[in-house]
């Protein structure tokens, strides 16, 4: 009862604090962003990362991280998602710079838009030219620059499981670039904001968990249907765990 009292006033707030941040930081964003190179996605990185670890403290959702620190290299970084808190908490909870993939009909969004043509590594799922030309970035991207972060399930996991089934881009950049992967889960967001309701806002703890990275060395395309089964075993056993403790 109290919460249904106090959900809309929360959930304005997070709202508030959040256009306000941006409204402050976008003069940067651009001015950061005009060399266009890799050091301005970089600097834009840093700068995200910081608002998001401020922001989250903000709005009353501290992220508490646990589990192995991967060793310093480029990943194929890969997570559960289930709430539009994921994209936020990816910052503070990744420990090295890197580029996401992300849907490009996210770009058209005012303000927000430019600052995420700026870092993410864009695709149109249902264009076939489009899906190779994005790959080929991600392949330059984590060769050359950053670690590459995908969420194999390609949307929000609605089902009654702990994860939908996987794409096979993840695993397949991950064999053709000869890059570990490196999976990790967040178990909480799906309570701080639930992807059935935009407005369904509530603070509380964000959990990241690393996990083990899974190397792919002299693994060929022909592995990919066991690399995406063995990632998917281990995010599954990782969300099962923490659901039962």
């Amino acid at each position: 009862m109290v919460r249904k009292f106090l959900q809309p006033f929360y959930s304005a707030y997070v709202i508030l604090t959040f256009a306000v941040c941006l409204l402050i930081l976008f003069p940067v964003f651009v001015a950061v962003s005009l060399p266009n190179n890799a050091w301005s996605r970089r600097s834009i990185w840093r700068i995200i990362r910081h608002w998001a670890q401020f922001w989250l403290l903000l709005i009353g959702m501290p992220m508490r991280i646990s589990g192995p620190k991967p060793p310093k290299r480029n990943y194929v970084v890969v997570a559960n998602h289930i709430s539009y808190m994921d994209t936020v908490v990816l910052f503070p909870s990744i420990p090295f710079y890197f580029r996401a993939l992300g849907k490009a009909e996210m770009a058209k969004m005012p303000l927000l838009g430019f600052i995420y043509r700026q870092i993410v590594i864009m695709v149109k799922r249902d264009n076939a030219h489009n899906r190779a030309r994005s790959m080929r970035l991600m392949w330059r991207a984590v060769r050359n620059e950053s670690s590459v972060l995908v969420f194999p399930e390609g949307t929000f996991n609605e089902t009654s499981q702990p994860l939908k089934d996987f794409y096979d881009g993840a695993f397949r950049l991950a064999i053709n670039a000869q890059t570990p992967i490196f999976p990790m889960i967040f178990p909480d967001t799906v309570h701080r904001w639930h992807y059935s309701h935009w407005w369904a806002v509530w603070p509380g703890r964000n959990r990241a968990i690393w996990l083990d990275p899974v190397p792919v060395d002299g693994l060929t395309l022909a592995d990919v249907p066991a690399l995406k089964q063995k990632v998917y075993e281990i995010l599954e056993q990782a969300l099962l765990k923490v659901k039962n403790t």
